[in-house]
This record gives C-alpha cells, sequence and structure tokens, in this order.
C-alpha cells in the first residue's frame, strides 16, 4: 500500500491557533452583564436611601416647608403660599426684629392645636411696644414697617396677660417675643393672646418657594 493510501493524521486542537468560539464573543463578559446589572441596581438603591435618609434629617432638624392655609400675613404672605423654614437658626443666632417666625399656637387660641402660626416679631425681650394712632411705638420710636399695605392700621389694646404695663404700653418679659400679622386688621396675634415665649418658635421662615413666581428671600 502506498503513502499516498494512508490517511493523514489529524491536527490536534490548539488553543493558540484555533481560539474558542465562547472566548471570541467574550464568554467571560457574558456573565458580567448580570453581575455588573446587580451592582449598578444595588448602587443607586443605597444612593436614594442615602439621599431620602438626608432628607427626612434635614425635614427634622434644619428646614421644613409650610403652608399658608389664611390671610393674617397679607400682602407679604398669601392663602396657599408655601414657606421653607430654619428650624437650627435661633439655635445659633438671636431673634431679630422683622422677622417671620413659625411657632406652637399658643394653648389660648382657638383652633386645631396641631396648626402652628406664622407671625412677624415686632418687639423684642425688655422693650415697651405700644400703638399711637394707628402706628406702633418701640422705646418711644415710631417704627418704620414698609411690608404693610399703609401706615396708621394698627389697633388694639394690650392684652391683660401683658406685664407689667408700662404708660399704656407692654413691657416684653425675657424670654419673650411681641409678633403680629403684616394683616392688621386681620389678624389673631399678640394684641389678643400676648407676648409669646421664644420656647414656642419652631423656626425662621425665610425663603418662599411657591408659587415659583414669586420665589425668593422673605
Amino acid at each position: 500500500m502506498s503513502d499516498e493510501s494512508k490517511p493523514a493524521p489529524e491536527e490536534a486542537d490548539s488553543p493558540s491557533s484555533v481560539p474558542d468560539s465562547s472566548e471570541e464573543t467574550g464568554g467571560v463578559s457574558e456573565s458580567k452583564p448580570s453581575k455588573s446589572g446587580l451592582r449598578v441596581t444595588i448602587e443607586w438603591v443605597a444612593v436614594l436611601a442615602g439621599a431620602l435618609a438626608l432628607a427626612l434629617i434635614l425635614r427634622a432638624v434644619l428646614f421644613q416647608a409650610y403652608y399658608i392655609r389664611f390671610t393674617s400675613m397679607e400682602p407679604t404672605l398669601s392663602n396657599g403660599d408655601r414657606v421653607l423654614v430654619n428650624k437650627l437658626g435661633y439655635d445659633l443666632h438671636d431673634i431679630n426684629r422683622g422677622d417671620l417666625v413659625v411657632f406652637e399656637r399658643p394653648q389660648a387660641v382657638s383652633g386645631r392645636q396641631t396648626d402652628d402660626l406664622i407671625k412677624r416679631v415686632i418687639a423684642l425681650p425688655g422693650e415697651v411696644i405700644k400703638f399711637v394712632e394707628g402706628d406702633v411705638y418701640v422705646d418711644g420710636r415710631r417704627l418704620h414697617e414698609p411690608y404693610l399695605e399703609s401706615s396708621g392700621i394698627t389697633a388694639g389694646r394690650m392684652p391683660p396677660n401683658c406685664a407689667p404695663l408700662v404708660n399704656e404700653g407692654c413691657r416684653v418679659g425675657a424670654g419673650e417675643v411681641f409678633v403680629m400679622g403684616d394683616n392688621r386688621a386681620n389678624s389673631t396675634d399678640s394684641r389678643s393672646f400676648g407676648p409669646i415665649s421664644e420656647h414656642l418658635i419652631v423656626g425662621h421662615a425665610f425663603l418662599r418657594i411657591w408659587p415659583v413666581t414669586e420665589f425668593g428671600r422673605l
């Protein structure tokens, strides 16, 4: 029998010369997408959970949004406005005259006790406040109030729990502030329930966030 009739020897498989199809198409990467996708999902869940936790912490400790339900702060704030309140600021600095403050409803004020109120700080601890011909005087000086629609619109008597009364005025006690709404004709405020304790103050309303056309500092 001639050599030509002998069958040709079989070639051995060689990974280096004939790459495996699974390697060529990325056999290892075929299992990666599921792991990578799972990892990405876990990372996003962690990010969202962290963001939610941070938002809850900020809401509980630092900032909180409030919805204005009444007209006692017109024209500064209208029914339906939303404001952002800094709940930590007064732990770092004193209350200032003119600040808009959110505070717990005094027990003497009718309404749901869970509904907080918002008013403007007019007189500070130790100051004497009185009304003269519709204007507000603090320590004998007429108070400039550009946030009111007009001057000469403040009426009312000093509350009986404002002690001691000084020359028909009210000396604000230590740790208290005298607050009033900007809508002087339609506001239940310190003229009826007296100065409020600083401990009742939730925080300083410093930013209007709604409506967006009125967005800005207060």
